[in-house]
């Protein structure tokens, strides 16, 4: 048995997330037919080459799900560096990554220095609700809107990764923080309070020296009775995302493994919120010994495929660990080596220059 290293298990979860969202990239907008017609039976397996310009530089491309991630990793970060508040320096952050989107540059909104990579400055399908909430935010406004799409959820994995060493900060702020960092964007409660029930779910697996797939049920219960705890004020949508979460459990533990059945008749697409957690939960628990079959399972669907596959990677990827990823889905993962810096600033706590 691997012995315990959490820096480890913070780089398995960022390049876990990071191989997910690669994977499911190219069939984020293809139907499971369309998936099959170009892949085969099976769906897609490994990195698609041939992706827009994957065939250029020889790398399988991430999308925005792994971009806004990154920033807020930097927002944490430049928080601690100069002392500022959290949610302040992650809307910093992420005004950074919209500039990067929209092409400008704003004065005194230069604090990441992944906004010089080229691959930061590409456009890799941005949700319309971050970007419309982001402009109103850089232009003095409140957003507003009832969105309960994914975006807010696939970007806040390192928010439990730098809270779990030597507990920073407890689970329940780490929570809350992840949730703020959705709300920014996303204010439908089902847009934010899933990203308080996933940051308890990393922060567990991140911390647990041995986990197993007992252990994780645990925390997958544990998690639901936090938010239903900490959110009282919305327990009639909280019971929509409870019972989703409840049934991606129970699916989890049938022995049927037809994981396309269960994902698109029960589940739903990923599009928003309650479904790419559910699908993610559903992914990470029916194969929780073989990361390679919850990756195939996270994205070969008619849906989000690169969030459902995203969230499904920070999740296993805090269980397992970064040596314990397969090989072949780290190679040619672009920014591979820039997660893995990032990753260990997490967990250092502190930003250091990336050579």
């Amino acid at each position: 048995m691997m012995k315990y290293n959490l820096n480890d298990r913070i780089r398995g979860s960022m390049i876990g997330g990071a191989i997910g969202d690669a994977l499911g990239y190219p069939v984020e907008f293809l139907s499971w037919s369309n998936i099959k017609n170009k892949y085969g039976a099976t769906g897609i397996t490994r990195y698609d080459m041939q992706f827009e310009n994957s065939i250029d530089n020889g790398l399988a491309l991430v999308s925005d799900d792994t971009q806004m991630t990154l920033y807020t990793a930097c927002g944490i970060l430049n928080a601690e560096k100069d002392g500022t508040a959290f949610i302040s320096a992650i809307c910093e952050a992420y005004t950074e990554w919209l500039l990067t989107q929209i092409r400008k540059k704003k004065k005194g909104l230069e604090q990441c220095w992944i906004s010089k990579l080229p691959e930061m400055n590409s456009c890799r399908a941005p949700g319309n609700t971050c970007i419309n909430s982001l402009m109103d935010l850089m232009n003095g406004y409140k957003p507003c809107n009832d969105s309960k799409g994914c975006g807010g959820v696939m970007r806040i994995a390192s928010i439990p990764l730098y809270g779990a060493v030597d507990n920073r900060m407890n689970i329940s702020k780490v929570c809350k923080l992840a949730a703020g960092a959705s709300e920014l964007t996303h204010q439908h409660p089902l847009g934010y309070i899933p990203s308080a029930f996933v940051a308890y779910l990393i922060y567990r697996l991140a911390q647990d020296e041995h986990p197993t797939r007992e252990s994780y049920k645990s925390y997958l219960k544990e998690g639901l009775s936090y938010i239903s705890d900490n959110f009282p004020m919305y327990n009639d949508v909280l019971g929509e995302f409870i019972l989703l979460v409840d049934r991606a459990m129970y699916l989890a533990n049938e022995t049927d493994d037809n994981d396309v059945k269960n994902i698109e008749n029960y589940l739903g697409h990923g599009w928003v919120a309650e479904e790419t957690v559910a699908i993610a939960v559903y992914c990470s628990l029916a194969h929780f010994d073989n990361f390679e079959k919850a990756m195939i399972a996270a994205v070969n669907h008619s849906g989000d495929s690169d969030s459902t596959g995203a969230v499904t990677g920070n999740i296993l990827g805090a269980a397992i660990g970064y040596e314990a990823l397969p090989d072949f889905y780290k190679e040619s993962l672009e920014m591979h080596d820039v997660i893995l810096h990032i990753a260990d600033d997490i967990f250092d706590g502190k930003e250091s220059v990336y050579k």
